[in-house]
């Protein structure tokens, strides 16, 4: 049964990546060499935690934001020490929030449950491209992008997918992600791979509906 969970949770992670249709991108580095989708590197070795959580094992749905940055604690007190909740949103399909180190920096993004309760690493870049406590864990890998580059690469996604724009990029282990705007308004989310330029949409979540920052 653990190797059937195993298996399935990476497949789930790989449905949600061709679901969502990632955008792959390729840029020049300082030296003029070029760095494309995923770096031409092979499958490294799985780590980290995308099992998801559930207090007491059982169904308890979350009606609101405080709700959710409880679940998301408590979460967090299970990935690993020192983790707290940044970030919390609402969206049409799910609850989502920033997990962030004490000293402020960001770990990664997980995803609440409405109707359940239970919490689980954010498919897509959290899971695959965070180099941290992502499932293709690599510590030490070192990004290749900086933030205004990885903004300049989500804008240019941006502008082939309606017009919207980005916001400040907030950079996770292995990555960068960026709300999506218009009119100022949040729509929703991309990542930006920090070795690649590779860019992932969060096409799951739904309209944005409501959100509460980190104290």
């Amino acid at each position: 049964m653990r190797t059937l969970k195993s298996l399935w949770i990476p497949l789930v992670a790989l449905l949600a990546m061709l679901g969502s249709g990632a955008w792959l991108v390729t840029q020049d580095d300082d030296d003029g060499r070029g760095f494309g989708p995923w770096g031409g590197t092979g499958m490294p070795m799985m780590g980290g935690s995308a099992e998801s959580w559930r207090p007491g094992g059982e169904r308890d749905p979350v009606d609101d934001l405080a709700e959710a940055r409880d679940r998301a604690e408590d979460f967090a007190e299970t990935l690993g020490p020192g983790l707290r909740v940044g970030e919390v949103m609402r969206f049409e399909n799910n609850y989502y929030a920033e997990l962030e180190e004490s000293d402020g920096a960001k770990a990664t993004e997980v995803l609440v449950d409405p109707s359940t309760g239970a919490v689980q690493l954010e498919f897509g870049p959290a899971m695959m491209w965070n180099t941290r406590y992502g499932m293709m864990a690599r510590p030490g890998t070192r990004a290749r992008l900086s933030a205004e580059q990885a903004r300049s690469v989500a804008q240019a996604w941006a502008d082939d997918h309606g017009g919207l724009a980005v916001a400040e990029p907030e950079a996770f282990p292995g990555y960068y992600t960026l709300h999506t705007l218009r009119d100022g308004d949040i729509k929703g989310m991309l990542s930006v791979n920090a070795v690649t330029g590779a860019v992932w949409y969060h096409s799951w979540h739904g309209e944005f509906e409501e959100m509460s920052e980190g104290e």
